[in-house]
């Protein structure tokens, strides 16, 4: 699952950000229901953090430039000066896709108004209770 997960969300797949929601809800929406019956909230509470991190990864790449992830940082409600010092680090996109400024800055209520949607918020949707 995770395999297909980072297969949708590769950085260069070419896919535009619609495109790439699409999919990811496709997959997502098909995974849950036909796993509905098993008890999985821990597990899917896991996935969904590495989903989360891999998607902020990607918008990270997204911005490329030094100036627009500055720019965009700021218009999130980063300190100027801090999202300065932040769109000039020369950390990996992984590693600052975990990093306290991305977390705070790009939230899951930020992603879920993208359209962006979650493994454990859909399973806890369509659940069978037992």
């Amino acid at each position: 699952m995770k395999s297909k997960l980072k297969e949708l969300t590769s950085r260069s797949n070419g896919w535009g950000n619609d495109r790439r929601k699409e999919s990811l809800r496709q997959y997502i929406i098909g995974w849950v229901n036909y796993f509905k019956l098993a008890d999985m909230q821990k597990l899917l509470l896991r996935i969904d953090e590495w989903y989360r991190r891999r998607i902020r990864m990607v918008i990270w790449k997204q911005w490329k430039r030094i100036i627009t992830k500055q720019k965009n940082l700021v218009e999130l409600g980063v300190k100027k000066s801090k999202a300065w010092e932040w769109a000039n680090t020369r950390k990996g996109y992984w590693h600052i896709a975990n990093s306290h400024i991305l977390k705070t800055t790009i939230t899951t209520d930020r992603l879920k108004q993208a359209g962006y949607v979650f493994l454990r918020d859909y399973y806890q949707k369509v659940r069978i209770k037992t």
